[in-house]
């Protein structure tokens, strides 16, 4: 018989433990939690909220119901936070948080935040009409009248050319909407959406693969304190491009700089299926520094999915770099802790990102639109249909 000393008996319990927290730790994947914070929010609903949340995987016109502007003017299927009591208001921003990364989830409080401040400076239409601050009817550069992203079709306020306008306030953190296309799975695809005034997230599952195309981030104002401390929601998206422009020669710049203007958004709400050419200075026209600069400008839309799919993604670009393309349309000067009032625009074999400023109704700096889309595979039909 072999004889153990205690001190061993201690050592191997010791291990044992960490092997079975570890076994505990690779069985809880990322999948199988957002999945049980899927049925944790379900179970706090009533069955007409259940309704008014679950739609089918495939409905197309639910997955395309997103919009930058106010949800007012375009109405959002599912259910809103305002209508939710606060145990079922937790466990919908808990299955967000679930499905984001950290920094990514608070990049949507902010963006939510900025909605609140927006309530209190402005109680009627955004700047420029209900358009917020996009293009005119006919702008190149812009959804066209009566698409999602674009002026209603015939006027550009309430009346009887646009939408009514609804009593009570159209800004604000709780005028967010979440859905649920198909059945939470951990094997089989199904959707999370959320999003509200200049925020859209459409967050496919399938299996261990999260996609976050298309996604639509924005803010207005795009710069505000709170605590005492000033918030950009999306200062990474501007001044690490800003510090790609400027790391460019000028044969460099000569190329990425559009000689045309942008007024906004060109692949925006209603705008799926769309494509556009590449334009600019292509990933073989950069040095490595500038190549690993134009990913970390990319690692801020696709770092707001939680990490595993982040990394997954992030692998894509890296793999697709060279052949993705870098465009500037704009101000090339920014004052120091501004935002750029530059449009640009990243392009690749499984990308587009668009930062847009709007241009109308005041500093166009402190009010944006960014999108974020994969062509090949927006809301996960390229992995859904294999």
């Amino acid at each position: 018989m072999i004889l153990f000393s205690k001190k061993t008996i201690r050592l191997v319990g010791a291990l044992v433990l960490i092997c079975s927290s570890v076994r505990a730790a690779k069985a809880q994947t990322a999948t199988s939690l957002i999945v049980k914070a899927a049925n944790t929010f379900l179970a706090t609903l009533n069955e007409k909220q259940r309704q008014s949340v679950l739609f089918a995987f495939d409905d197309e016109k639910q997955r395309a119901n997103w919009s930058n502007l106010p949800t007012s003017f375009v109405p959002r299927g599912g259910l809103r936070l305002k209508d939710m009591k606060p145990a079922q208001r937790s466990a919908a921003m808990a299955l967000v948080s679930s499905a984001l990364s950290q920094k990514g989830f608070e990049k949507v409080q902010q963006i939510m935040e900025g909605d609140e401040v927006l309530k209190t400076t402005d109680s009627g239409l955004p700047p420029g009409g209900p358009n917020g601050g996009g293009p005119p009817p006919g702008n190149p550069g812009g959804p066209p009248p009566g698409s999602q992203g674009g002026p209603p079709p015939g006027g550009n306020g309430p009346g009887p050319n646009g939408p009514p306008r609804q009593d009570g306030p159209i800004f604000g953190r709780d005028l967010y909407y979440i859905s649920i296309l198909g059945k939470p799975s951990e094997k089989d695809p199904w959707m999370v959406q959320f999003g509200g005034h200049h925020l859209a997230l459409n967050i496919t599952i399938a299996g261990e693969r999260g996609i976050l195309t298309p996604t639509l981030t924005g803010a207005q104002p795009a710069l505000f304190t709170s605590g005492g401390k000033t918030v950009r929601p999306l200062a990474g998206e501007s001044d690490k491009a800003l510090a790609l422009l400027n790391s460019l020669d000028d044969t460099q710049k000569k190329q990425a700089i559009l000689s045309y203007q942008l007024a906004d958004l060109v692949l925006g709400p209603g705008e799926d299926g769309k494509t556009i050419q590449p334009e600019g200075l292509k990933g073989t026209a950069m040095n490595d520094k500038q190549r690993a600069m134009l990913l970390d400008v990319i690692s801020q839309w696709t770092g707001i999915i939680h990490d595993s799919a982040a990394a997954a993604r992030m692998a894509e670009m890296k793999a697709d770099i060279a052949e993705t393309w870098f465009a500037w349309s704009g101000p090339i000067i920014v004052p120091p802790g501004k935002n750029i009032a530059a449009y640009y625009r990243i392009q690749g074999p499984h990308l587009v990102i668009e930062y847009a400023p709007q241009t109308l109704g005041g500093d166009p700096s402190l009010h944006v639109h960014t999108m974020y889309r994969d062509p090949t595979n927006d809301y996960g039909r390229g992995i859904a249909s294999k």
